[in-house]
């Protein structure tokens, strides 16, 4: 466990007076209503715990509601229309509003104290990205009250959904409004990928990351290849109810069964994407409650990655009944079955910590609540394993038997976790501890409360009970295990009643509380500030504050990298994604009104969609772009050159390409796009699969001559060519030539005229997106097209701004850099659309 540090510190003596004082002023939270300016980890970070926490609670008082109406047989105490609403808000809130936005929050307030590092590298993307939620979040819940709320379930199923089946704004409510939130978790992601792995402290290699960070690692990477899936769906569900382009109506060759494909394709994914960031929290939590080293560290980052890598081939898991061939069934069964085996090496891993002969394991509320996740978990786990039997599934399917398993898992897998993680990491942003006592009172009746209300489920659901209804019948023999159910339900609320009683007299935001309490041995509980820690500390163990005993105090008095500002406002220290070592000192963005103007915009863009408003939803839409430009204008911070770190360190405060954590960014979000995209070549072939007589009448679609995608095609290639032409031509430093934005232009109209010339072809076909669900197939291929190509054009009138402005040139380039790589990804999106719609029908045809 012992291992040498660095005898020479990087910074040696007492450092120079001023430095701290500097570093306060610099990071300084703003006061008063400028406070909706902050960007600081902490305080975001506390604000969207906040409002995640508000979301569990609203979603657990439908819960309530729902308990109450199914108490007793034939209640009426909800109307059916009124129980449907609050089911689907329930659900929704849960899954969609609470679940992966607490994950998320607490990877934004952990992260960087875990990994020593001043802020994430995106801090304004983080401020955007929670504003964002907050207030799509509320506008989406508020609909309950004014009956708009959704009636098709959580998971919104059609044809349910359609506009035959639930006319109205509700169903607009969920699609347009829980579509931009995805969007929201996707901008969170890309922040934590950046962030976990190029703001690790110097020595920091991946083999020495805290296990919460691998988790949030691959928690991020899951979001990026499941999320956009689910965003297509509503993408497609929202134009057959707008526009009726029918890809789900079965008579015009759509498939209600594609939204179960690309819903679950996100859906079982999204159940690990909750559990990882849980697990990895019990892991940094089990080895300080045993005060010893996790055993099998190791074997635990290649479960975390194994499971990530399982979930995307369990989506069937929820489609067993709906008649898919035997042998999808035995695959995905099996697929079912074997991501059990990552998930037990964590638990057999946890217990071996707290047995193992060093462990001095201590019960406090976050081991009871760690202890209370392991018993809930294991039998969630196995409760899935019995679902994966496809003869079993045939006949639990659609009862309380799965609304059962479903809880195990995710409240065992997730909520105990959470509160655990709230007494542990408190003292972290508070003055005070939270109370052990109430804390003790709080576990014992969540844990009591939580079997007494989903145990009974498991029989009512063999004893033929359905899922997703409002009342029942008496003579069914399922009015006492309900009423049992109900009671458990409301004890589990006075648990989280008291949680929150702890919150309110024991929770005070801010510095001065105790320092590392439990003793713990990772980075997060180092003395630290509104600027983090005051110097970023060399790394040489996973457990630094157990190995290298003086640490804290070094770090405090700034004998580590970094100590100061040498740049004059918020940087870090960007290193290496392997090895950590140092590369360059980021210029961080502090407080500002753009990220939030963004916010608000976007948010009221998508809500004025909703209710039909377009005019002024498309005025907030363009003033959301505006926010955004504003926003990235002022991140280009002036080069300073070199600066000196401590160590005789000294490096670039600019930095370009492949090293450039923007460039990394960049590459996420094309990773997103290609995400996207796939989950559309996927429904193109689906539909074609399921229904080609509908799609082809005679055996062959109408399609276009040659020429058009030939000239789209050469217009594509044609405009990569002059943006690589202009990456070649970009002036000198302090220069500026007419070449680069005259060609970045005609680039960016090249782009613009293939994605029409792309309709064009299809419109003088005759081709009506309505008519079929091939020709609303083929069409949206050019609204995706074209979506990535707005977003291109609007980066490419950045770098001409840019340019013109004399803040751009050969070696200050990464503006043109990522729209270089937007423009080169579009142009090879729009080539393999054009390769699927023209060269695939005429290939099979």
């Amino acid at each position: 466990m012992m291992q040498q540090y660095p005898a020479e510190l990087p910074n040696k003596g007492p450092r120079p007076k001023g430095e701290l004082e500097e570093l306060e002023r610099i990071w300084a939270t703003p006061k008063g209503f400028r406070m909706l300016t902050a960007v600081n980890n902490t305080v975001i970070g506390t604000l969207y715990i906040g409002a995640a926490l508000l979301f569990f609670v609203l979603a657990g008082i439908l819960a309530l509601l729902m308990r109450t109406q199914l108490a007793v047989p034939d209640n009426n105490f909800l109307g059916q229309d009124l129980y449907n609403q609050i089911f689907t808000v329930h659900g929704t809130t849960m899954m969609f509003l609470f679940a992966v936005p607490v994950v998320e929050a607490l990877g934004v307030m952990l992260l960087p104290q875990m990994l020593a590092a001043r802020d994430l590298p995106f801090p304004r993307l983080s401020a955007f990205a929670i504003w964002a939620y907050i207030i799509g979040g509320l506008v989406f819940f508020s609909t309950i009250f004014y009956d708009m709320a959704p009636k098709g379930g959580w998971f919104m199923y059609p044809p349910l959904t359609l506009t035959e089946y639930s006319p109205g704004s509700n169903a607009d409510f969920w699609l347009l409004g829980i579509g931009f939130i995805e969007i929201s978790a996707i901008a969170g992601a890309i922040e934590i990928i950046v962030g976990v792995l190029r703001t690790r402290p110097p020595g920091m290699t991946l083999a020495k990351m805290p296990i919460f960070a691998w988790a949030m690692l691959i928690f991020a990477a899951m979001i990026v290849f499941a999320f956009p899936a689910v965003i297509l769906a509503t993408m497609l569900l929202e134009l057959e109810r707008a526009f009726g382009w029918p890809f789900f109506t079965a008579a015009s060759g759509g498939d209600a069964l594609l939204w179960q494909h690309l819903f679950w394709f996100f859906g079982h994914p999204e159940v690990y994407i909750i559990f990882l960031p849980a697990a990895g929290l019990v892991s940094m939590m089990i080895p300080v409650m045993a005060q010893t080293p996790l055993v099998g560290y190791r074997l635990i980052v290649v479960a975390l990655i194994a499971t990530g890598f399982f979930s995307f081939g369990l989506w069937v898991h929820h489609m067993f009944t709906t008649g898919i061939p035997g042998l999808s069934l035995a695959f995905f069964s099996a697929a079912s079955m074997a991501v059990a085996i990552p998930s037990g090496i964590q638990v057999f891993s946890w217990i071996a910590t707290i047995a193992t002969r060093k462990s001095r394991f201590r019960v406090t509320v976050p081991s009871l609540f760690v202890m209370g996740f392991l018993f809930i978990f294991v039998l969630g786990g196995l409760t899935g394993v019995m679902v994966a039997v496809v003869p079993f599934d045939f006949q639990a399917h659609d009862t309380y038997f799965i609304v059962a398993h479903l809880h195990y898992v995710l409240v065992g897998g997730m909520v105990f976790p959470l509160f655990a993680t709230f007494y542990f990491w408190a003292p972290m942003v508070s003055r005070k501890m939270l109370s052990e006592r109430l804390g003790r009172w709080a576990f014992w009746l969540m844990f009591i409360g939580f079997n007494t209300a989903f145990f009974p489920m498991h029989i009512t659901g063999l004893s033929g009970m359905p899922r997703r209804v409002w009342t029942y019948p008496g003579y069914l023999g399922w009015d006492m295990l309900n009423l049992i159910s109900t009671a458990g339900a409301f004890i589990m609320a006075t648990g989280v009643l008291v949680f929150i009683i702890d919150l309110v007299r024991n929770f005070r935001f801010g510095r001065g509380g105790p320092e590392n309490p439990w003793n713990a041995g990772t980075l997060e509980f180092l003395p630290n500030d509104v600027y983090s820690t005051r110097s970023i500390p060399h790394v040489t163990s996973r457990d630094p504050l157990w190995d290298q005993p003086d640490l804290a105090q070094q770090v405090r008095e700034g004998l580590h990298y970094l100590p100061n500002a040498p740049t004059g406002g918020r940087e870090t220290v960007i290193t290496s994604v392997i090895e950590a070592k140092p590369q360059y000192v980021i210029q961080m963005p502090g407080p500002s009104w753009t990220h939030l103007a963004a916010a608000v915009f976007t948010a009221a863009c998508f809500l004025l969609l909703t209710v039909k408003a377009v005019a002024i939803a498309l005025t907030c839409g363009v003033l959301a772009i505006v926010s955004c430009i504003v926003w990235a204008w002022q991140l280009d911070r002036p080069d300073q050159g070199e600066v000196d770190i401590g160590g005789g360190i000294r490096l670039p405060t600019y930095m370009t390409g492949p090293m450039s954590h923007s460039w990394w960014a960049m590459v996420i979000l094309m990773l997103v796009g290609a995400s996207l995209f796939i989950s559309y070549v996927f429904s193109y072939l689906y539909l074609w699969t399921v229904s080609p007589e509908v799609w082809a009448p005679g055996g062959s679609p109408a399609l276009p001559p040659w020429t058009y995608p030939l000239g789209s095609a050469l217009l594509l290639t044609g405009g990569s060519a002059l943006v690589y032409w202009a990456e070649k031509r970009l002036p000198a430093a302090g220069r500026f030539s007419l070449l680069v934005p005259a060609l970045l232009v005609l680039a960016a109209a090249l782009l613009a005229g293939a994605v029409g010339l792309e309709v064009l072809g299809h419109v003088r076909t005759g081709l009506d997106p309505s008519a079929n669900a091939y020709s609303a197939m083929v069409y949206m291929a050019a609204v995706l097209t074209g979506q990535a190509a707005f977003a291109t054009i609007i980066l490419c009138a950045f770098a001409c701004g840019r340019l013109a402005a004399k803040r751009m040139d050969r070696e200050r380039r990464i503006t043109f850099d990522n729209a270089a790589l937007l423009y080169w990804y579009t142009a090879a999106q729009g080539l393999c659309g054009l390769v699927l719609i023209h060269g695939f029908p005429r290939l099979i045809g």
